[in-house]
């Protein structure tokens, strides 16, 4: 395994030369910030076990939600998080991609049109939820941007993991009952939406939102977009599957095999997930990594409808219809504490960022 802070720093100067006018302030801080994680030279924590008294000084990490060795917390906490309001009922997973020739302008305005990717997603399932036959209520989503494919090439998608259902707010008939009578609608098992029809209403969703926000497409934009809907069981797996890549890079260090002649071999799986090995050039994998960089402070995760932070009465609402036991209000766990490699004792932080002192030379 090669670290990232590694491949940064032999290749940087030349991912500069070639790609320096493609660069955009997102890429120049995390290319800083993944340069200096856990390496010697820098800032460093000391930290001293309670049992032994031993001391230790250790690099800090980057913390940029880009490296592939940061995060990992927070991407558990998210997980947690998320299955703290599953229901007991069919979820499915619904990807919404945008097409090949449109890439270009999403690579061009990357805040405001991945922020329409997924508030477009959202409104093509909440639309269709609406107008169900069976369902005629409101359901909700967990949603996910993506921008790359297995191989890693830029590929905006979103996902959507949506159950099977939806709450229904039924008038009373009679003028004197008080209040609307709420019920939960099922969907057939196995089934929730077509695809085709979803796509279509996605693609007309979408091109009126990139008018609407005044951005112009310059190349012809095909009839026929691609939406995939399927069956995910409970939806716990689909919610890990999601938040391995939330916060931890498009590819993990594991799989920076070597770094040779100036060329990165590394590893990725393909849609079958056979692992295939490739080699490019150190400046060009670099850039390959920072094309999934996202601007900043932009939020690739949000939750919709019933799910989302504002409905947790309307959440409850369905919680008690379904009769599900009711969790414990959700609590982030604190990270696992550090032991101390001599005896194994909890280790306490007793200072951050202490600069190295080398000593002069004798």
């Amino acid at each position: 395994m090669v670290l990232l802070s590694e491949v940064v720093e032999h290749h940087q100067d030349e991912l500069e030369r070639l790609h320096g006018h493609q660069l955009l302030p997102s890429h120049h801080q995390a290319l800083q910030a993944m340069r200096r994680c856990r390496r010697q030279g820098g800032d460093l924590m000391v930290l001293r076990c309670g049992d032994c008294n031993h001391s230790l000084k250790v690099p800090h990490s980057c913390g940029h939600r880009s490296c592939p060795h940061c995060q990992h917390h927070d991407s558990q906490r998210w997980i947690e998080r998320q299955q703290a309001k599953l229901l007991p009922v069919e979820y499915f997973l619904i990807t919404f991609t945008v097409p090949a020739e449109l890439r270009g302008l999403f690579w061009s305005q990357q805040r405001t049109t991945y922020d329409l990717l997924l508030k477009t997603a959202w409104q093509t399932v909440d639309s269709f939820a609406r107008r169900d036959p069976k369902l005629k209520g409101i359901t909700g989503a967990h949603a996910v941007l993506h921008t790359h494919s297995r191989r890693l090439d830029f590929h905006p998608h979103v996902h959507l993991i949506v159950p099977a259902g939806a709450i229904h707010q039924q008038k009373p008939r009679q003028r004197h009952t008080q209040g609307n009578q709420r019920t939960w609608q099922w969907k057939k098992r196995g089934y929730l939406f077509p695809a085709a029809n979803l796509a279509k209403v996605f693609r007309g969703k979408c091109l009126e939102a990139l008018r609407n926000a005044g951005l112009r497409v310059n190349a012809a934009i095909p009839r026929d977009w691609v939406v995939d809907c399927q069956s995910v069981g409970g939806g716990q797996k689909a919610l890990v599957y999601l938040g391995r890549y939330l916060y931890r890079g498009v590819l993990p260090e594991k799989d920076i095999l070597s770094d040779r002649d100036g060329l990165i071999t590394f590893r990725i799986r393909d849609n079958t997930g056979a692992e295939q090995i490739q080699s490019v050039p150190g400046a060009d994998f670099l850039w390959m990594l920072l094309r999934h960089v996202l601007p900043k402070r932009f939020r690739r995760t949000r939750d919709y409808g019933l799910l989302h932070g504002n409905s947790r009465k309307l959440l409850h609402v369905v919680q008690l219809l379904l009769r599900v036991v009711l969790p414990e209000p959700w609590q982030p766990q604190l990270k696992p504490p550090i032991r101390c490699p001599q005896c194994g004792g909890v280790m306490a932080i007793m200072a951050v960022r202490v600069r190295e002192i080398n000593p002069a030379p004798g």
